[in-house]
C-alpha cells in the first residue's frame, strides 16, 4: 500500500530542508513525497533542483493549506496521505511503517494522530513502549489520513480563516461517520514551531473566527446556542489573560461577516457523536 508525505510550505526555504529529508529517510518503501510551494517569494521553488526525487507543486499564487492539503488528497493514487508541516520532521525512520502498520491492522481507524514534541512542551518525557489511544482529533503538524475514506466525507472544508480548526472539522465529521481516530502515543514528530512567516496576532484571530465557524457547522441544533456562548467566554477568557483581547474580537467579527454573508452550511452531527467527540475534551 502506498504513502503520499505532502509537506506545504510558504517562504521557509531555511528550514524546509530538515522537514523533506526527514520525509525522505522514512523506511516504509513504497512512499512518494511531494512539496506544494504556496508563491513563496523568499527562493523556496530553488530548493527543487536539491531534491530530485521530491514532486514539487510550485504555484504562482497563494492558494493556502487547506487547498493544498485536498490537492494532494486528489492527485495521489495512494492509500494513505501523511501530512508533515514545513518546520515538522520525524523523529525515528521507522515512524510511518509503524503507522501503516497500525491502519492496516485495524480498518475502522481512518487517521492516526502522531505524538507531537514542541519547545513549548520540553517538559514531555519520551516513552520508549508505544500505546495506542481514541482520541477526537489530531494535530495538523503530523498526521495519516486513510486517503478513501477522507474523500468520502468531503475532504477538507475551507473556514472564512487561514488557519486553525480545520483538524477538528474532519474528525467529527469522521467520527459522525462511524470511524475511529487514534493517537499513537511514543511514536514521535518534533514540532519546531518556527517563527518565520509566522503572525501569531493573525493567526489567533484566525484560530477564533474558524473554532466558531466549527461550533456552528457542527453542533447538533438543540445544543447549538449554550455551546456557542460557552465557546465565545473560553475565548474571550484565554484572549484576555495573554494579551489578544483585540484579536479575539477581530476573529468574533469574521465569524458573524461569513455567517451573515451565509457563507457557511449548519449540518450538524449526530448528537451520540456529538457526546462522542467531547468526551475525550474531558
Amino acid at each position: 500500500m502506498k504513502v503520499l508525505i505532502g509537506i506545504t510550505s510558504k517562504n521557509r526555504a531555511s528550514i524546509l530542508p530538515k522537514a523533506i529529508n526527514s520525509a525522505l529517510e522514512q523506511d516504509y518503501v513504497n512512499k512518494v513525497v511531494a512539496v506544494y510551494d504556496d508563491a513563496s517569494t523568499d527562493g523556496t521553488a530553488q530548493l527543487e533542483s536539491e531534491f530530485p526525487d521530491v514532486k514539487w507543486i510550485i504555484s504562482g499564487t497563494a492558494k493556502g493549506l487547506m487547498f493544498a492539503r485536498n490537492l494532494f488528497l486528489d492527485i495521489s493514487d495512494a492509500d494513505f496521505f501523511c501530512s508533515l508541516d514545513d518546520d515538522a520532521w520525524f523523529l525515528s525512520k521507522d515512524t510511518l511503517s509503524i503507522a501503516i502498520d497500525y491502519m492496516k491492522k485495524n480498518p475502522n481507524t481512518a487517521a492516526i494522530a502522531f505524538d507531537i514534541l514542541s519547545p513549548d512542551d520540553v517538559s514531555k518525557e519520551k516513552k520508549h513502549a508505544i500505546e495506542a489511544v481514541e482520541t477526537n482529533q489530531y494535530i495538523g503538524c503530523g498526521h495519516l489520513l486513510r486517503i478513501p475514506v477522507i474523500k468520502q466525507i468531503g475532504r477538507y472544508l475551507e473556514s472564512p480563516g487561514f488557519y486553525g480548526g480545520e483538524e477538528k472539522d474532519l474528525c467529527i465529521r469522521l467520527i459522525n461517520a462511524g470511524y475511529s481516530i487514534t493517537k499513537l502515543k511514543g511514536l514521535y514528530v518534533w514540532h519546531d514551531k518556527t517563527t518565520i512567516a509566522r503572525n501569531l496576532i493573525k493567526q489567533h484571530q484566525s484560530g477564533v473566527c474558524n473554532d466558531l465557524v466549527f461550533t456552528y457547522r457542527r453542533t447538533p441544533t438543540v445544543l447549538l446556542l449554550p455551546s456557542f456562548f460557552v465557546k465565545m467566554y473560553k475565548h474571550l477568557n484565554f484572549s484576555i489573560t495573554n494579551g489578544l483581547l483585540l484579536a479575539c474580537l477581530k476573529g468574533f467579527a469574521d465569524f458573524f461577516a461569513a455567517l451573515f454573508k451565509l457563507k457557511m452550511k449548519h449540518q450538524p452531527v449526530s448528537i451520540s457523536s456529538f457526546k462522542r467527540y467531547l468526551k475525550f475534551n474531558k
